[in-house]
């Protein structure tokens, strides 16, 4: 048999062919070292009996090469960071987080502080009332009062507008 050199030389048209009927258009020197691995071992482990080194060759290194798409797909399914939509995506949710808290602050006018925390929690936060107080460090009663009290002033404001 030839020497690995002239292998390299002779199927390296073959590595190629293979990277591109695979559609590999990233990362394509990693797959040619791995086409060139490919080889090596089918060199070593090659038997004349069982058919023409080509096909062998051609067989081998495909395999290698798609065993490293998929090991690569695996890795970039369970480490590798989101992109840039789902980036903008939470972005766009803090923003119209805080575009809901304005809004709700428009309706907080008129309404003394502790109310104006009742409905924050209540709306922004969708905390209950027990766990309201506890945030606050109060009782459960105080805060139903401010919640008592912010109800009624929210309900004469709706009716003064309708």
């Amino acid at each position: 048999m030839e020497s690995f050199d002239e292998l390299v030389v002779q199927y390296q048209p073959m590595i190629h062919k293979i990277i591109k009927s695979l559609h590999i258009y990233r990362n394509q020197d990693e797959f040619y070292q791995t086409g060139l691995i490919g080889l090596w071992e089918a060199s070593l482990s090659y038997n004349e009996g069982k058919g023409k080194f080509s096909n062998y060759a051609y067989t081998y290194m495909k395999g290698k090469m798609l065993t490293q798409m998929n090991q690569n797909n695996q890795y970039q399914e369970k480490y590798v960071l989101p992109q840039r939509e789902f980036w903008e995506c939470i972005e766009d949710s803090e923003s119209s987080l805080f575009l809901e808290k304005e809004a709700i602050q428009t309706y907080c006018d008129g309404l003394t502080e502790k109310e104006s925390i009742w409905v924050t929690a209540f709306s922004i936060e969708h905390l209950t009332t027990k766990e309201i107080a506890e945030k606050e460090k109060v009782s459960v009663s105080a805060v139903k009062q401010w919640k008592s009290g912010a109800l009624r002033k929210l309900k004469e404001k709706a009716a003064i507008l309708n």
